[in-house]
């Protein structure tokens, strides 16, 4: 089944969708008072709220781990695996919200590439380490907490779509 499109050229000869002209007319710029009324009703998600919450999932999951299988070595491979996490994502927060990160555009987007790539290598970094910091290491215990935190990001974009929707 092919889908129709009504394409026209627009003055600077490249094509254009007919319901973008549409669109582009229906496009209303806010005053301040507009956009400040619309940062009140959506504040921004903070990344330390997250980090937090992160934490505490993992905190909650070690303590999980330990009542029902009465085994403190899962809880210490649980604790890491959210480590691998948090400590990562509490670094790039820090670096992103410093005010050297929000100078420019430029400035920023290189500082989202850098702490993009810090975050990563600490993790790699940790993970490589976790042998060595705990003993013994149960993997599979490891990899729920990090999996559990790492969830963390998405149900807080979910909630927040559905607060703010």
């Amino acid at each position: 089944m092919a889908i129709e499109r009504n394409l026209r050229t627009d003055r600077s000869g490249s094509w254009a969708d007919e319901e973008d002209g549409a669109a582009e007319s229906k496009f209303k710029a806010l005053t301040r008072e507009e956009a400040q009324a619309l940062r009140a009703k959506e504040p921004p998600l903070s990344p330390w709220r997250v980090i937090g919450l992160q934490a505490a999932v993992g905190a909650v999951a070690a303590l999980l781990a330990v009542l029902f299988t009465a085994r403190q070595e899962l809880a210490w491979s649980v604790l890491y695996g959210a480590a691998v996490v948090v400590v990562p994502g509490a670094l790039m927060a820090r670096g992103m919200t410093s005010p050297l990160s929000s100078m420019s555009p430029g400035a920023s987007a290189v500082s989202v590439l850098l702490w993009a790539s810090v975050k990563i290598m600490v993790s790699v970094v940790m993970l490589v380490l976790a042998p060595k910091l705990v003993q013994p290491l149960s993997w599979p215990a490891l990899l729920v907490g990090l999996v559990l935190c790492m969830k963390v990001y998405a149900v807080a974009l979910l909630w927040r779509g559905r607060r703010s929707g």
